[in-house]
């Protein structure tokens, strides 16, 4: 029975406490009536052509799916140019790189015939010797004109070659490195994996074709002389060829001409001349241009005046004013010493000389 308040049948379904807090819970917002697959026909629509209560209704195209197959394309069309640039790509990782080949090198002393040429002042003697047109210094380096290879640009071409001057200038006309105080500056432009061989010839000299200091610079025992004058006078070319694809050469082919006098002499000491010929091969793969450093291949150094007694391999000790070359031959040759170089001397031309 119900309650005084309540209504003689009970509470309405509508009302609180109805059937319908049953399904208070379901919420039929507008996205799910529009996903239903069934709608309702309306009532006029029912009357004027008795049709069925409902009608299907075409499925939804969905945008999710169209972004998930965009999305699966991009993924297949990355992973491809991914694969395909592994195998096609034109710079060979550092595992495929090939080894670089240790430097050759030849001294080769000239020993004049007679006594050496001096004068008081290097100027003279400059004047008076074929070294007379020649530049002062790097200006005596000059580059030629850069034109690509088959392989490398004109950039790269370029590259390679003001890599190589700045070697040929530091390891022949720095003052530094010529009176032996110091290696740095050439050091820092060799590739690494010439390091080893090139700490091994200053450790370590030995006439052996590969370990002498003086195939990697010109240098001069400190203790003998000094230079007369810093205005080194040089003449010569760099002329640039493409070994294989993946590697550029470059011949540098320099005279330089040094004004000597004695170590601690007077500054009225007679000063000399001392001409040393250089003709070195270098090679630059893509990895040395990028890193702005050089290989060595070859190295041909002519100089003199020398003894053919001297050993010119840790030190370059030319002869003085006044003074004749020591009697006796280069050192001699042991023929069952495996990769022995062959000790070689020459004799230094007279026109070679300063006329004075």
């Amino acid at each position: 029975m119900g309650g005084p308040a309540d209504p003689p049948e009970g509470a309405p379904e509508s009302g609180p406490g109805g059937a319908e807090d049953e399904y208070r819970s379901v919420v039929f917002d507008e996205s799910f009536v529009r996903a239903a697959r069934l709608q309702e026909f309306s009532a006029e629509e029912r009357m004027a052509d008795h049709a069925p209560a409902v009608r299907r209704r075409p499925p939804l195209r969905r945008g999710l799916t169209r972004q998930l197959l965009v999305l699966a394309v991009l993924i297949a069309v990355a992973f491809g140019t991914a694969i395909y640039m592994g195998v096609r790509h034109p710079y060979p990782s550092p595992a495929a790189r090939r080894s670089v080949e240790a430097l050759r090198m030849t001294v080769l002393p000239l020993a004049p015939t007679g006594k050496v040429p001096g004068a008081a002042d290097a100027a003279t003697l400059f004047a008076h010797s074929p070294a007379a047109p020649y530049d002062i210094g790097a200006e005596g380096v000059p580059l030629p004109a850069a034109r690509a290879t088959a392989h490398f640009s004109d950039s790269q071409v370029v590259a390679a070659l003001t890599t190589a001057k700045d070697y040929i200038v530091r390891s022949s006309l720095y003052p530094e490195v010529l009176t032996g105080r110091a290696v740095a500056p050439a050091r820092a432009l060799l590739d690494p994996d010439q390091l080893d061989q090139f700490d091994q010839s200053l450790d370590h000299p030995a006439a052996d074709g590969r370990h002498a200091p003086t195939g990697w610079l010109v240098r001069f025992d400190p203790a003998q002389l000094r230079l007369a004058d810093d205005r080194i006078r040089v003449r010569g070319t760099l002329q640039v060829t493409e070994s294989d694809a993946a590697t550029l050469e470059i011949t540098a082919d320099h005279t330089f001409v040094y004004a000597v006098r004695p170590a601690g002499a007077a500054a009225g000491a007679a000063v000399s001349l001392f001409t040393v010929r250089r003709e070195v091969t270098f090679r630059f793969d893509r990895d040395d241009l990028r890193t702005h450093q050089v290989q060595l291949a070859t190295s041909h150094v002519q100089a003199g005046p020398l003894s053919c007694a001297e050993d010119t391999g840790a030190y370059l000790h030319p002869l003085l004013a006044g003074r004749r070359a020591r009697a006796g031959g280069p050192a001699g040759t042991d023929p069952y010493q495996p990769g022995a170089a062959p000790a070689l001397c020459g004799t230094l031309a007279p026109g070679a000389e300063p006329k004075v």
